[in-house]
Parts: C-alpha cells; structure tokens; sequence
C-alpha cells in the first residue's frame, strides 16, 4: 500500500442490507415475481422492503407467517456470507405496517379488558420485534407491561401502571 492510498472502510449494515437484498432478489427471480427493494438503516439496524407496482403481486409473500420465515432465512443467509448475526427486518407488500395495526388493535383490546376489571391481560406469543412494538403502544395508553415464557411462547402481559 502505497502512502497516498486510503484504506477503504465497509459500513457493515450497508453490507448487511447489500448481501440480504442480493438474496431477496434471487428469490423473487426464481419465484418469477417483480419486486422493488429498498434498503434503509435505523438505529444500527437494516429494514428491508420489498414493494410492487401491481398491488397483488405479492400478496402470496406477505402473508405474516411468510414474511417471519423469509426473514429468518434471509438472516442465516447474511450470516452465510458475512459471518455476522443479522437482526435485519423484512417488510413485504406492507405487511409491517398491517402487522403494527393489528398489533394496536390486540393493545386496544387487553386495555379495554384491564379497564373492565382485569387485573392483567396476555397477549399471543409474538416475535422480540413485534413485543417491542406492543411495549411502546402500552407504554403510550399509560399502562405497562413485560414479557414471560420462554422460547416460542414468549409473550406480552399488561396491567395498570
């Protein structure tokens, strides 16, 4: 290396989000469906969107449980290629932000049963993801909550502050 060369740095979420769209996009060519990617970066984290210009055209990958495990597998193939854990977040056709909402709704409901006389309410098993989101919509109503159980039974308890 001579000495007016720059070493050259590799942002490791750009990296992350460049190796995780690559995978995404051979996907959806086998699958033989158009998509869009986008890639951002929040707080040290990738948020990979795939869009489509045709409103159905992805309707088959965003199912919920669809979208988990295509985040799972895009994950393990970040960690193939990087080496690196990936906590990146996938969103297909919108169906995180349909997820949020439903979500708000699930909130809204155990509220109504603690400000009916419940002392606590439990919500379904959730992903670490989706059990942040419901942390902050209670926080928000003004009540709190935490998780319990372990493994795939990890899930949300609320009660009044």
């Amino acid at each position: 290396m001579s000495d007016d060369a720059t070493p050259t740095t590799i942002d490791p979420v750009l990296d992350e989000g460049e190796v995780a769209a690559d995978y995404l996009e051979e996907l959806l060519d086998i699958a033989d469906l158009d998509g869009d990617l986008d890639i951002e970066e929040r707080a040290g984290r990738v948020y990979l969107s795939v869009a489509a210009e045709e409103p159905d055209a992805l309707r088959t990958l965003s199912k919920p449980e669809t979208v988990s495990a295509l985040q799972e597998l895009t994950r393990l193939a970040v960690l193939a290629r990087t080496g690196e854990f990936s906590r990146l977040i996938l969103d297909i056709a919108g169906s995180r932000d349909a997820r949020a909402e439903e979500l708000q709704r699930l909130v809204n409901r155990a509220v109504e049963r603690i400000e009916e006389g419940a002392s606590s309410a439990a919500l379904p098993p959730m992903s670490s993801y989706e059990r942040k989101l419901v942390h902050d919509l209670v926080a928000e109503r003004g009540f709190t909550s935490e998780s319990e159980g372990e493994g795939a039974e990890r899930h949300t308890v609320i009660r009044r502050a």
